[in-house]
C-alpha cells in the first residue's frame, strides 16, 4: 500500500473531486480503493465502513483529468486508466503508483472513458467530436469509430457482452455500438431532450426481469428463473453462459431533462421513465436556479438490481425502487438524520463492497465524498475536500487541536484533529466571505472566536460556535490581507479603562504595506493604522517602509513588523516604541515567528526566526535589546543562527510547541523542512506535496505531527521521523521551477515603479484559466514565482520581490489568461501582454515591378559559373584543352568526367551527367518536381512518370504529359494519379479521372463509398441510362443515411428519386408534426398510396383535433371518402365539447381558443337531435343504409381502455367515437349495439375516475332514466339485457353521486350512531366502522366547500318554520327518495360476489408478488458467498408470508387460495363478469350514509339489503376506496 510507504502523510485533506465529467470517479473491483479525479491527478482512498485512509496520487498528466475508471475484471483490481484534456488516455497500476502505458490518439478534448467489465485490457473513450476510441493495451492496439457526428458525453461498456457500449450524447441521443462490427449503430435510443449525463447497464443479464416486475402474471415465471439460473451458477455454469443465446439487457440513462428512462435492448424503447421529484428543503423554498444546474447521475449497484441510485436537484440521492407500485417510487438517502445528504448537485456514484457492507459513494459540487451503507440508506462517513489553494492554517489556542484552513475557494474549514471517531470532523464556513481566504487567527482566550482576512481586503471575525454569518470590519485593505495577529491594544485603544476598551485587539496586514488594528467589539467602527503611532511615538518624519508580515511576542510585550525591503522592526507595547532593526534579509518578508515561552531555556523565548523571497531562514536572538532597551534604536546586521538548504522563498514557518529550538518551514521549493536550530542543521524533509507549500503548522497536542497547507489544494498530516530525507532537494526541484517561472511571459515594463507592498491576489478576470471544478467556484491557477516584478531585477539591486500571489478566480471562462500584474499607486500602472507589431514599410514606386526570381533548375551549374575568377579562368582553359585536342572523341568525355558543369559546352554524354548531378541535387533538396522537369528535357518521360507514381508525386502536369508517351501510358498514369488521389482523400477529382477512361461505375462506386452521394448522382443521372439499378440503389443509400441523421425532407426527396413514393411518404411523416403529416398525406394521395394518405389524413386531424381546430380537422379529413365516418366522430365530438363549454365554461377554459364550425342548429331540440340534424344537412346520412355502412366502418376501430393517467381531450374522443356508434346504432334501430356503445362510452369516464364527465354523458344522453331503452330490446337476449342492467346501474351510479353532493348545508347535523351501530354490530368490522365514523365528520366539512348553500334550499323565519310551502318541500322530498329508491339496482348480490372473489383474487396476487420480491432480494445478497453459504442460508420456496392478521402463510399455501379463487370466478356466468358494473359495496355504504342524513328516509328494505351485503363481503379496502372517491 502506497499509504504505508516512508514518508506518506498520515492523513490528508485532498482536492476537490472536478466537477461535469460523467465518469471521475471509480472504485476497484476487490472493494479497497476508491478513486477521484482532483485537478490533474487522481486521489486513491481506501475505504473502510468507518474512516477512509489515504492511499497515494496518481500523477502524470498535465491538464484535468476527465475521466477514471478501474479495470473490474477479475484479477485485475490494480489497473485502473485515466483521461485528461491534454488528449492523453493513461493506464496505471496502483499498487506502484506508476503509468503503465498511455496512448494520445485523441485530438479532441476526451469527454468520456470507461474500463470494459469483460474484457482485461479494453479501455474505450470518446471525445467532444464524437470519435470513440478502442485500445487494447497489452498488444498496444486501437481502433476508431465514428458512431455519430455529435458531442458525446458519457459511454458505458456493457457488463455481460464484450462488444457493446451504450454512448450518451449531448442533444439526449444514446446509441449502442458493437466494436466487433466496425462500430456499428445496434440501437438508436430516442426520448430524452436534452444532455445525457449517465449510463448504467441493468447488473442482471436478460429482461425477464422488468418485465416480470412490471407483469403480475409473470412475477412467479421470473423467481423461477432466476432460481434456475442461481442453480447453474453453483453448479459450475456462470450466469453468462446461461443467457448467451441472447443480448437482452436493460439500460438506464440519467438526462438534463429530469428525468431517468430504463431502455430495453431487444425492444428498442424506453420500458420506464422516472420523473425527478421536487424536494423542498426545510427553511426555505426551491430555487429555480438550481433545476438548471442539474447534473443527474445513475447508478444500478449489482447487488440490488431491482434498485437504481440517482442524484437530484440539490444534492439529495434518490433510491428508486423499479418494483414498486404508484406514483412515488423513491425513498430518499439520509433522512433519518437531518445534514447527511450533500448540499448542491452530485456528479458521480460508484459502489463496493467492504467489510460485508455494501457501500454508494458519492462526489458533488459541495466538495464533499460521502459514503453511504446500502442497507440502512444512512451516511457512514464524510470526506471534505478542498477547492483552492490553502492559504493559511491556524490552531486553535483555547480549544486545542482544531485547526483553521483558509482556501482559495472562499471558504473556512475548522478541522477537529482529535475526534476520535470521525477522523475528517471539519466543518465549513462560507457565509460572508466571498474571496479567497488569504489569513487566519484564533481569538487567543476566547473559544470559537476566528478572525479570518480575504483576497479582497475583508477583515471579519467568525464565531465558529454558531451559525451567524460574521462581523466584518467596515474598515477595507486596499489590496489582500497577509496576516492577521490578536495582541495587547496600542493607542488610541490602549487610552481607556479596563472595561472600556478589549484586552485583546485584532491587527491586519496587507498588500497596500499597512497594519490597521481593529476593535472587535465594534467592527462596525473605523480601524486604526498603526503607523501613526509608530510616527508619533518614534518622531519619525521620512517615508516608513512598506509592511509585510506582523507577529506579537507570546507574553504580548514585544512586536515584530516585517517590511517589504527585507527589514523587521522590533517595537516595545503598548507605545510601539522602536527597539532595534534587524537587516539581514533583502527582499521581502514573509514570515515572522516567536519561539514558545515554555522553553527549558528561559533564553530561547527571544528568538525570533523570519522568512523571506532569498530562500534563507534567519533566527536572531535579541534577548539583550529587550531586557536592556537601548535609547536609539539599534541596527542588528548578524543572525544568532542560519538556516540554509531551501531553494526557492520561504512562505510559513512554526516553531514546534513540544521542543526547545525545533523549527519548521515551508517554501516554494515545494518542501517542508524541520530543522534544528540551535545546530543549524536539517532534521527532516517533507515532499508529499505536489506544489508549492503555502502555510504550515505543527499540532499543539501530537508531538510528533505536522500540517502543511499547499497550491495542489491539499493539507497533510505527516510524522517528522517517518521522513527518507532530511534536506530539500537541490536539483530536480529547482530545475522544474526554473520550467515554470520561464512559462510565465514577462513583458518590460515601460517606467520603473517602485512596489508599495507584497503583490495581491491577482483579479478574477484577468488570469482566469479554467482546469476544474467549473462552476461559480473559484478555479485556481499556478502562482508566479517571482512575479512580473523579476522584469525588473536586474535595474535595482533594492527592488523586492512580492509575497505569495493567490491564485486566479474564474468567474468568465471566455477570458482568456492574461499576465498578473500587481496594482501600483499614483498612477495605477497595468503590465498587459499586447502583440508584438511588426513595422510596416511602405513600397516604393518601383516595388510592385518586382517579382520572386523562379527557381532554377540547374542551380548545380549556375553556382559553379559563380566562382573566383581564376577558376573561371581555369574552366575555360579546361574547355579549350577538351574541345581542340587532337582526339577529341576519344579524350572529350575523360577531360569532362570531373567538370560535369561543362557539359553545356561539350557534347550530349557529357551534358546528361550533367543532368543527372543536378536531378541528384534536387531529389536531396525536396523538389521532385525540377528533377522530373530534367528527364523530361532528356526525352525519358515514361521513366519519369514511373518514378513520380512509385514516391507518389504524380501532378496534373504530368498527366496532361502522359499522352506523348502513348495511349498505354497514358492509362496508367491516370489510374496511378487516380489511387495517389484517392490516398490523399481527394475523391471527387479521382472521380473525374477515372471518368476520363470511360469508368463511369468505378466513379460513382468511388463516390458511394466515400459518402459523396450528390455528386455520385450527378454522375450517374448524366452518364448512366435512366433506369439503370445502380442510380435507385445510390438513392436508397442516400436515403437511409439521410433518415438515420434526422434529415427526412431530403430523404423523401431521394425516395421519390428512386420511385419509391410509399417509402417518402413515411419518411416524411416521421417528424410527427403538422406539416410533416399534412405534407406525406398529400404526398401519398399523389402517388396513388390511398391507404397510407389516410393514415397520415387521420393523424393528421387528430393532431388537429388537440389544438383544438375542428374547422382544419374536417378539411383534411374530407380529401377521403373512406373517411365519413372519422368526420361523423369529430362532428360529435366538436358539437360534445361545445356543449360541455357552455355547460360549465369555468371548468373547460383553456389558454388555445376553440375553431368551431358555423353550423346552424336549434338549441331547444336534445343533443341526439342536434347531432343528426347536422349529420343529415352537412354530410349528407340520411339513410338507415348509410348509418349501418359508417357503423361497420367505426365498428372495427378499438381504442386502448382508459385510465386514470389519460389525458381528458383524449378521453373525450374515446366517449365520442362510442357515442357515434351509438347514434348511428340508434338511426339502423339497432338497440342492443346501442346500449353497448352507450355503456362503453360511461365506463370509459368511469375507468378514467372523471365522475363529472360520465355525469354529463348521462345527462346528454339518458337524461332522467334508461327505461325507454328497456322497451326496445328483445327479452330473450341475455347479452342485451346484461348489458342494459350494467347501463342503468351507471346511470343509478350518477344519481346518488348527485344526491351525496347536493345536500343543502343546514341538513348536515349528523347522527353518527344511527350507521355507526349498523354497520359495525359485527365485531370483525371494526375498520369499517372507524372508516364510516371519520368520513362522516370529514364530509361535513368538506359539503360546504361545494357550491350549494344553505340559504338557495331553505329561509329559516325566528320562530323555526320554513318560508317555503309544505307542498314543495315535500315534492322535493318526494323526487329525492324516488331517486335514492331507482338506486337499489345498484345492490347485486351477483356482482358484489364476483367482485369479492376478484379482490380475492388480487390480494393473493400481491402477496404472491412480495414474497417473490423478498425472496429475490434474499437470493441476491447471497450470491456473492462462497457456494457452501449460499447453500446453508438459502431460503426454500415456501419460506413464510404473512396474511392480513399477521399469521405466517407459505408460497404453496397462496397458489391453493389463488386456484380455489380462480373456480370460484369460473363459476359465475360470463353476463356477469365481462359487463362492467359499479362496486357495490361502495354503494352501499354510500346509501347507507345518505340514509343517515335524515333529509332523505332510506328504505327499509335498502338498508337491511346494504347491511347484508356489507356484513356478507366486508373489505377494507373498499371502505378506502369510497373515503377516496366521495369524502375528499
Amino acid at each position: 500500500m502506497a499509504a504505508a510507504a516512508a514518508g506518506a502523510p498520515e492523513r490528508v485533506l485532498p482536492a476537490s473531486p472536478n466537477w461535469y465529467c460523467s465518469r471521475c470517479s471509480d472504485a476497484s473491483e476487490d472493494g479497497s480503493l476508491f478513486g477521484f479525479a482532483a485537478r490533474n491527478s487522481i486521489c486513491l482512498l481506501v475505504v473502510r465502513s468507518g474512516v477512509p485512509t489515504f492511499h497515494g496520487e496518481l500523477v502524470g498528466h498535465t491538464e484535468r483529468v476527465s475521466g477514471f475508471s478501474f479495470c473490474h475484471y477479475p484479477g485485475q483490481s490494480n489497473y485502473c486508466a485515466s483521461s485528461s484534456d491534454d488528449g492523453a488516455v493513461k493506464i496505471w497500476d496502483v499498487q506502484t503508483l506508476a503509468t503503465v502505458t498511455e496512448h494520445t490518439l485523441h485530438q479532441n478534448i476526451i469527454s468520456a472513458l470507461h474500463w470494459s467489465p469483460q474484457m482485461k485490457d479494453l479501455v474505450v473513450s470518446g471525445d467532444e467530436k464524437g470519435i470513440v476510441i478502442c485500445y487494447w493495451h497489452n498488444r498496444s492496439n486501437s481502433q476508431q469509430f465514428f458512431p455519430e457526428p455529435r458531442t458525446i458525453f458519457c459511454l458505458t461498456c456493457s457488463p455481460h457482452h464484450e462488444n457493446l457500449v451504450a454512448i450518451g450524447y449531448k442533444d439526449g441521443i444514446v446509441v449502442i455500438i458493437d466494436i466487433s462490427r466496425k462500430g456499428e449503430v445496434v440501437h438508436r435510443l430516442r426520448g430524452h431532450d436534452d444532455e445525457i449525463h449517465s449510463l448504467a447497464w441493468c447488473p442482471v443479464l436478460g429482461e425477464e426481469g422488468l418485465s416480470s416486475w412490471q407483469e403480475e402474471g409473470q412475477v412467479l415465471l421470473y423467481l423461477n428463473v432466476m432460481v434456475l439460473l442461481e442453480e447453474d451458477a453453483i453448479n459450475g455454469c456462470s450466469l453468462e453462459e446461461v443467457a448467451t443465446v441472447t443480448k437482452s439487457c436493460y439500460l438506464a440513462s440519467g438526462s438534463k431533462d429530469q428525468t431517468i428512462r430504463v431502455w430495453s435492448y431487444t425492444r428498442n424503447r424506453a420500458v420506464m421513465t422516472l420523473k425527478l421529484p421536487f424536494l423542498k428543503r426545510r427553511g426555505g423554498s426551491f430555487e429555480s436556479a438550481v433545476k438548471e444546474r442539474l447534473w443527474l447521475t445513475v447508478h444500478w449497484p449489482r447487488s440490488q438490481p431491482t434498485q437504481i441510485f440517482s442524484s437530484c436537484f440539490g444534492g439529495e440521492l434518490l433510491q428508486s425502487d423499479l418494483v414498486q407500485t404508484g406514483k412515488r417510487k423513491w425513498v430518499l438517502l439520509g433522512s433519518s438524520t437531518e445534514g447527511q445528504n450533500h448540499s448542491r448537485i452530485v456528479f458521480n456514484l460508484c459502489s463496493l463492497r467492504s467489510e460485508g457492507r455494501e457501500l454508494l459513494l458519492s462526489i458533488s459540487m459541495d466538495r464533499d465524498v460521502k459514503c453511504w451503507d446500502l442497507a440502512t440508506l444512512d451516511c457512514r462517513w464524510t470526506m471534505p475536500s478542498l477547492g483552492g489553494f490553502v492559504y493559511s492554517l491556524a490552531f486553535s489556542p483555547v480549544d486545542t487541536g482544531c485547526l483553521a484552513i483558509g482556501v482559495g475557494d472562499n471558504m473556512i474549514r475548522v478541522w477537529n484533529t482529535l475526534s476520535i471517531n470521525n477522523h475528517y470532523d471539519v466543518k465549513t464556513f462560507w457565509q460572508g466571505i466571498k474571496s479567497k481566504v488569504t489569513a487566519l487567527s484564533w481569538h487567543p482566550t476566547k473559544e470559537g472566536c476566528l478572525a479570518f482576512g480575504t483576497d479582497d481586503g475583508k477583515v471579519g471575525i467568525y464565531d465558529t460556535y454558531s451559525n451567524k454569518p460574521p462581523q466584518i470590519s467596515s474598515s477595507y485593505h486596499k489590496k489582500t490581507v497577509y496576516a492577521l495577529a490578536w495582541g495587547p491594544p496600542v493607542p488610541p485603544l490602549s487610552l481607556g479603562g479596563d472595561g472600556d476598551r478589549p484586552s485583546v485587539t485584532l491587527y491586519s496586514c496587507a498588500g497596500e504595506g499597512i497594519v490597521f488594528q481593529h476593535n472587535p467589539w465594534k467592527l462596525n467602527g473605523e480601524a486604526h493604522d498603526i503607523n501613526k503611532v509608530i510616527r508619533g511615538t518614534n518622531a519619525i518624519k521620512h517615508k516608513l517602509p512598506a509592511h509585510t508580515e506582523i507577529s506579537w511576542k507570546p507574553d504580548g510585550s514585544i512586536l515584530a513588523i516585517g517590511n517589504e525591503d527585507g527589514s523587521m522592526e522590533i517595537f516595545q507595547a503598548p507605545e510601539l516604541k522602536l527597539l532595534c532593526t534587524i537587516q539581514q534579509h533583502h527582499k521581502l518578508i514573509n514570515a515572522i515567528r516567536w519561539h514558545h515561552d515554555h522553553a527549558a531555556q528561559p533564553e530561547l523565548s527571544y528568538m525570533i526566526a523570519s522568512g523571506s523571497n532569498n530562500a534563507v531562514v534567519y533566527v536572531h536572538n535579541i534577548k539583550n535589546v529587550i531586557e536592556n532597551p537601548p535609547e536609539r534604536p539599534v541596527t542588528i546586521t548578524e543572525p544568532f543562527r542560519t538556516l540554509l538548504g531551501h531553494t526557492a522563498k520561504i512562505t510559513s514557518l512554526s516553531w514546534s510547541p513540544h521542543h526547545d529550538g525545533r523549527l519548521v518551514s515551508v517554501s516554494y521549493d515545494g518542501t517542508a523542512e524541520v530543522w534544528d536550530v540551535l545546530k543549524e542543521e536539517p532534521l527532516h524533509n517533507y515532499r508529499g506535496h505536489r506544489g508549492r507549500l503555502l502555510c504550515v503548522q505543527w499540532s499543539p497536542v501530537e508531538a510528533d505531527c505536522i500540517y502543511t497547507g499547499a497550491d495542489d489544494f491539499c493539507v497533510h498530516k505527516w510524522v517528522p521521523a517517518k521522513q527518507e530525507h532530511s534536506r530539500p532537494p537541490q536539483g530536480k526541484k529547482s530545475i522544474e521551477l526554473e520550467k515554470k517561472r520561464s512559462l510565465a511571459l514577462k513583458p518590460k515594463a515601460k517606467k520603473k515603479k517602485k512596489p508599495l507592498g507584497k503583490v495581491p491576489a491577482v483579479p478574477d478576470s484577468e488570469c482566469a484559466v479554467p482546469t476544474v471544478n467549473e462552476d461559480e467556484d473559484a478555479v485556481e491557477t499556478p502562482l508566479e514565482e517571482n512575479g512580473l516584478l523579476d522584469q525588473e531585477a536586474g535595474k535595482a539591486q533594492q527592488e523586492p520581490e512580492e509575497r505569495p500571489s493567490t491564485e486566479g478566480h474564474k468567474d468568465s471562462p471566455t477570458h482568456p489568461p492574461l499576465a498578473c500584474a500587481p496594482d501600483v499607486q499614483k498612477p495605477p500602472v497595468t503590465f498587459r501582454i499586447l502583440p508584438v507589431r511588426k513595422e510596416h514599410i511602405k513600397p516604393g514606386p518601383d516595388s510592385s515591378m518586382k517579382r520572386k526570381k523562379p527557381r532554377s533548375i540547374l542551380p548545380l551549374s549556375t553556382s559553379l559559373d559563380h566562382r573566383s575568377k581564376e577558376e573561371l579562368h581555369q574552366d575555360c582553359m579546361r574547355l579549350a584543352t577538351c574541345l581542340h585536342s587532337k582526339g577529341q572523341k576519344e579524350d572529350l568525355p575523360s577531360c569532362s568526367r570531373d567538370h560535369v558543369h561543362l557539359g553545356l559546352f561539350t557534347n550530349r554524354p557529357t551534358l546528361y551527367r550533367l543532368m543527372e548531378a543536378e536531378g541528384r541535387s534536387h531529389l536531396e533538396n525536396g523538389h521532385p518536381e525540377l528533377f522530373q522537369q530534367l528527364m523530361i528535357w532528356k526525352g525519358e518521360l515514361k521513366g519519369a512518370l514511373q518514378l513520380a507514381a512509385e514516391r507518389g508525386e504524380l501532378t496534373d502536369q504530368l498527366v496532361a504529359l502522359s499522352p506523348m508517351a502513348g495511349y498505354q501510358a497514358w492509362m496508367w498514369t491516370v489510374e496511378a494519379f487516380t489511387k495517389q488521389l484517392c490516398f490523399q482523400e481527394q475523391y471527387v477529382k479521382a472521380a473525374s479521372h477515372l471518368l476520363s477512361l470511360h469508368k463511369v461505375y468505378e466513379a460513382v462506386e468511388l463516390l458511394k463509398t466515400h459518402s459523396f452521394f450528390r455528386e455520385a448522382i450527378a454522375i450517374a443521372k448524366a452518364r448512366l441510362h435512366p433506369e439503370d439499378p445502380v442510380l435507385k440503389d445510390l438513392y436508397t443509400s442516400w436515403a437511409a443515411i439521410l433518415e438515420k441523421d434526422g434529415h427526412y425532407s431530403l430523404a423523401a426527396k431521394c425516395y421519390l428519386g428512386a420511385a419509391a413514393p410509399y417509402d417518402a411518404a413515411k419518411v416524411l411523416s416521421k417528424k410527427g408534426d403538422l406539416t410533416s403529416l399534412k405534407a406525406a398525406a398529400e404526398l401519398s394521395l399523389i402517388a396513388g398510396e390511398k391507404e397510407l394518405s389516410v393514415t397520415f389524413s387521420f393523424r393528421c386531424a387528430q393532431e388537429l383535433l388537440s389544438a383544438k381546430n375542428w374547422v382544419g380537422a374536417q378539411e383534411v379529413l374530407q380529401q377521403h371518402e373512406s373517411l365519413l365516418g372519422q368526420r361523423l366522430v369529430f362532428c360529435l365530438h366538436e358539437l360534445l365539447h361545445k356543449c360541455l363549454s357552455e355547460r360549465n365554461p369555468v371548468q373547460n377554459r383553456s389558454p388555445s381558443i376553440p375553431c368551431y364550425h358555423s353550423w346552424v342548429v336549434n338549441q331547444d331540440c336534445s343533443f341526439i337531435e342536434i347531432v343528426t340534424t347536422v349529420w343529415q344537412s352537412i354530410f349528407g346520412v340520411h339513410t338507415a343504409e348509410q348509418a349501418q355502412n359508417m357503423f361497420e366502418q367505426l365498428q372495427n376501430i378499438q381504442y386502448p381502455p382508459a385510465t386514470s393517467n389519460t389525458p381528458p381531450q383524449q378521453l373525450l374522443f374515446y366517449v365520442s367515437h362510442e357515442l357515434t356508434l351509438a347514434l348511428l346504432s340508434h338511426q339502423t334501430a339497432s338497440w342492443k349495439e346501442a346500449v353497448k356503445a352507450i355503456l362503453r362510452a360511461v365506463t370509459q369516464s368511469y375507468d378514467a375516475g372523471n365522475f363529472t364527465l360520465m355525469h354529463e354523458i348521462c345527462n346528454i344522453i339518458v337524461p332522467g332514466d334508461c327505461d325507454h331503452l328497456r322497451e326496445k330490446l328483445d327479452s330473450s337476449d341475455i347479452q342485451s339485457l346484461s348489458a342494459y342492467r350494467s347501463l342503468q346501474a351507471f346511470v343509478a351510479y350518477v344519481q346518488l353521486y348527485n344526491l351525496w353532493w347536493n345536500f343543502p348545508g343546514d341538513s348536515l347535523i349528523l347522527e353518527h350512531g344511527t350507521l355507526t351501530s349498523e354497520v359495525c354490530n359485527n365485531e370483525q368490522s371494526t375498520l369499517g366502522c372507524q372508516i364510516s365514523c371519520a368520513s362522516t365528520s370529514s364530509s361535513t366539512e368538506g359539503i360546504h366547500d361545494t357550491e350549494a348553500r344553505p340559504e338557495e334550499f331553505f329561509h329559516k323565519k325566528d320562530d323555526g318554520t320554513s318560508s317555503e310551502t309544505d307542498s314543495s318541500i315535500n315534492l322535493n322530498l318526494l323526487k329525492k327518495r324516488q331517486a335514492l329508491s331507482s338506486c337499489g339496482v345498484l345492490l347485486s348480490e351477483q356482482h358484489a360476489a364476483v367482485q369479492s372473489v376478484r379482490r380475492d383474487i388480487s390480494r393473493v396476487q400481491q402477496s404472491l408478488a412480495t414474497l417473490i420480491h423478498q425472496h429475490q432480494k434474499n437470493n441476491l445478497q447471497q450470491s456473492t458467498t462462497d457456494e457452501q453459504d449460499l447453500v446453508e442460508t438459502q431460503l426454500p420456496l415456501s419460506s413464510p408470508s404473512m396474511n392480513e392478521v399477521g399469521e405466517p402463510i407459505s408460497l404453496p399455501d397462496l397458489m391453493k387460495q389463488l386456484t380455489e379463487a380462480n373456480q370460484k370466478l369460473a363459476e359465475f356466468p360470463s353476463s356477469i363478469k365481462d359487463l362492467p358494473f359499479p362496486d357495490v359495496l361502495e354503494c352501499c355504504l354510500v346509501m347507507l350514509h345518505v340514509g343517515a342524513q335524515r333529509v332523505v328516509d332510506l328504505d327499509p328494505e335498502l338498508r337491511e339489503q346494504c347491511l347484508h351485503l356489507l356484513q356478507k363481503f366486508r373489505a377494507n379496502d373498499v371502505y378506502r376506496e369510497a373515503c377516496r372517491k366521495f369524502f375528499t
